[in-house]
C-alpha cells in the first residue's frame, strides 16, 4: 500500500478548512478522539485500520 502521508495531510487540511473537529469526526466514525488523532497525525502509520479509515474519510468527504 502506498505511503499515506499525503492523504493524511489532505484530510487534516480539509478538516481545518471546514472547521470539523476531531471529536466530531471520532463520533461520526464511532471511534475515540485519541484513535482518530493517532491515525491522522501519523502515530500509527503502519496500522491497517488507520489506512482503511483514511481511505473511508477521503471517500466520504470527496477529498481531492
Amino acid at each position: 500500500m502506498p505511503d499515506s502521508k499525503l492523504g493524511r495531510e489532505r484530510v487534516l487540511k480539509y478538516l481545518d478548512e471546514n472547521n470539523i473537529d476531531l471529536v466530531d469526526l471520532a463520533v461520526m466514525y464511532g471511534m475515540t478522539k485519541q484513535d482518530i488523532t493517532s491515525y491522522l497525525k501519523g502515530k500509527l502509520v503502519n496500522n491497517p485500520k488507520a489506512k482503511q479509515l483514511l481511505v473511508k474519510i477521503i471517500s466520504d468527504f470527496k477529498i481531492r
